[in-house]
């Protein structure tokens, strides 16, 4: 079938769509149910449906005789390390950890917190909740204290699993001192933290840390628990804009669908092959597209641990495709720009070997024209853009590759992947004409895989995606549709910044600057960066009487948003501001300040209460080469 066949098929006749796809995966009861709603009017997917994640991704193939096959590759520049699991041994790792966190008390339901480097034993963790039926929650490593803090509190884990370190270009970062000091900032204290050293740099362990080596000796293997279509997979937070992170929950049986059929659907993927997606396991990315997809229909996946530049060098995502002969490949557009940034003429690209390569999927921020041109010539593959959010769990606009490969668009995220019945919308909710830009939202019931709710907060879940436009979910972003069907999406429409495709909250790191005692009152606001898509910015107006430099200050807020949220945040600039500009109502125009850092048009709002002020804006930005005259750093 077409693409256009199969995908109005997806819309207009969902149930037998999906049931389709279902029916392709080794369920232990078949759902009874394609399509329900529960009591709160929320859609659910294949109720009845009895199902082990980890089974379909990993027993499930050594059963089918393909146990030898590689199924992980972990690709380690910054320790020079390359290790290789079949089936077979994932199988073993897997159940042999999940026999210990039973061990440990760890039974169907419990959750678990999983925080570390980008190491096998991070997917192994993973595989092994999902095996027991625990929903595990992965939080990403660059994270600072304070956030792990806030996801201990809501998610209530029975257990945290950790590692001695993580590894940053030639720093070692030691993960125990970030435990510790969230544990002391948490209300909630879990059972034990087990903890894997790391050979790089190791720990004294004391109560209530457990050596993870040690205790996985003599652990049994555990067997595959069953668990309902419904029952959580996993629970991903993601930034909100009330500065207190969402948890994204995703369930089991409606996500094993959905990986297995968008990798083949959108990324062109058949068993046996290698994928490589090079994010981290605590982003969206790294659970769909490093860990569940790609073993989930059978191919082998890479865990890459560094960075593109820094590790070693430029040339080394070239090598990586080289070594392991990936065919499909996936990353953001800021790691291209980096490399393009140290090799711009792809010198090191001509050392490799890259035949194997067939496509390149960007995603996570939007792909800049120039960057799209640059990878296209240097790689001579197609070169796709396509977009999703944490929400989603897998694309929402792609080029459908697997299906019917599409001319490509630059500037275009691609046309609506099946069952996304993708639209833009005015503000009063009628459609956008072609070419109209407005907002991006995606008409119920959305296909299986995307969130069913946030993690015990069904209130907050139906205020922040459901309430905007009845019968629609709202994506927070804004695009338009050209006359071919062809989507662009432009950029969030809330206080939420893409930072190298890591959405972050201004309104978080706004409550941070405020905190310190010198600050009355502060903006953060999202700037074009060439680099990293966009970066955060502070404008800092001071208390009367506040005897502090501006250099001074800029240092301290860089150190606590550093402190509090992690490097992440790339927070880098606090400029010190006579007034914010505001609405005779009292609001902070941080859009208007946002299109003044970038250089953009506007138009002058009629509700600001001085116009002067934008002005004295615009010149305090300029004096320090922020967004107009920007210094690359």
């Amino acid at each position: 079938m077409s693409y256009q066949d199969t995908y109005q098929l997806s819309i207009k006749e969902p149930q037998l769509f999906w049931s389709q796809q279902a029916a392709q995966l080794p369920w232990y009861t078949y759902p009874k149910q394609v399509l329900t709603k529960n009591e709160q009017g929320f859609y659910r997917w294949f109720e009845g449906g009895k199902l082990n994640t980890a089974y379909m991704a990993v027993d499930w193939h050594i059963k089918q005789g393909r146990g030898a096959q590689l199924a992980l590759i972990y690709d380690s520049p910054v320790t020079d390390t390359v290790r290789r699991y079949t089936y077979q041994d994932l199988g073993e790792e897997v159940a042999r950890l999940a026999g210990l966190l039973r061990q440990l008390g760890v039974q169907k339901g419990d959750r678990v917190i999983i925080y570390m480097p980008m190491i096998p034993e991070a997917a192994f963790a993973m595989l092994a909740c999902a095996r027991l039926g625990a929903v595990h929650s992965v939080v990403f490593g660059g994270f600072a204290a304070h956030e792990l803090a806030l996801r201990i509190d809501d998610a209530l884990p029975k257990l945290i699993l950790t590692a001695s370190c993580g590894i940053e270009g030639d720093k070692i970062i030691p993960y125990k001192p970030l435990v510790d000091k969230a544990l002391l900032e948490s209300s909630h204290q879990p059972q034990a933290v087990l903890l894997y050293q790391r050979p790089q740099y190791t720990e004294q362990l004391a109560a209530p840390y457990i050596d993870w080596a040690e205790a996985l000796s003599g652990a049994p293997l555990a067997d595959c628990v069953p668990v309902d279509a419904h029952d959580p997979l996993y629970i991903l937070y993601t930034s909100g804009t009330t500065g207190k992170p969402k948890g994204i929950v995703r369930d089991n049986g409606g996500h094993a669908v959905a990986m297995y059929t968008s990798l083949q659907h959108t990324y062109g993927m058949q068993p046996g092959e290698v994928f490589w997606a090079a994010s981290d396991l605590g982003w969206a990315v790294g659970h769909s597209y490093i860990v569940y997809a790609p073993l989930i229909l059978g191919c082998t996946t890479i865990l890459f641990e560094g960075k593109p530049v820094k590790t070693p060098n430029a040339g080394t995502f070239w090598r990586v495709i080289d070594q392991h002969k990936v065919q499909v490949f996936f990353t953001a557009p800021t790691a291209f720009r980096a490399i393009k940034k140290e090799d711009s003429q792809g010198l090191l690209h001509r050392t490799y070997d890259t035949s194997s390569l067939r496509y390149l999927f960007l995603a996570g921020e939007r792909c800049d024209v120039d960057t799209y041109n640059w990878a296209t010539q240097l790689l001579g593959v197609p070169v796709i853009d396509h977009w999703w959010q944490t929400e989603s769990g897998h694309p929402m606009l792609a080029n459908p590759i697997g299906l019917e490969p599409l001319p490509i668009r630059p500037g275009s995220a691609g046309k609506p992947a099946c069952g996304f019945d993708v639209r833009v919308l005015r503000e009063d909710g009628q459609p956008a004409a072609p070419n109209e830009e407005g907002l991006v939202v995606v008409k119920l019931p959305l296909p299986p895989g995307c969130l069913p709710t946030l993690w015990n907060d069904d209130t907050r879940f139906q205020e922040a995606y459901m309430s905007r436009f009845k019968g629609f979910y709202f994506t927070g972003d804004g695009g338009y549709r050209d006359k071919d069907g062809y989507v662009f999406i432009t950029g969030r429409v809330d206080d939420l910044i893409n930072v190298a495709g890591h959405r972050l909250s201004t309104a978080e790191m706004e409550e941070m600057v405020a905190a310190h005692p010198a600050v009355a009152e502060c903006a953060v606001i999202g700037i074009a960066d060439p680099l990293k898509g966009q970066r955060p910015v502070g404008l800092v107006v001071l208390k009367d009487g506040v005897s502090i430099s501006a250099t001074q200050l800029e240092a301290e807020l860089v150190a606590k948003v550093r402190e509090d949220l992690g490097a992440v945040a790339f927070f880098k600039n606090a400029a010190v501001v006579k007034r914010l500009p505001k609405t005779r109502s009292g609001k902070i125009l941080r859009r208007v300040m946002r299109k003044i850092a970038d250089g953009e048009p506007f138009t002058m709002p009629s509700t600001i209460d001085d116009p002067v002020i934008l002005e004295e804006i615009k010149e305090t930005l300029a004096s320090r080469g922020i967004g107009i005259a920007f210094e690359a750093e």
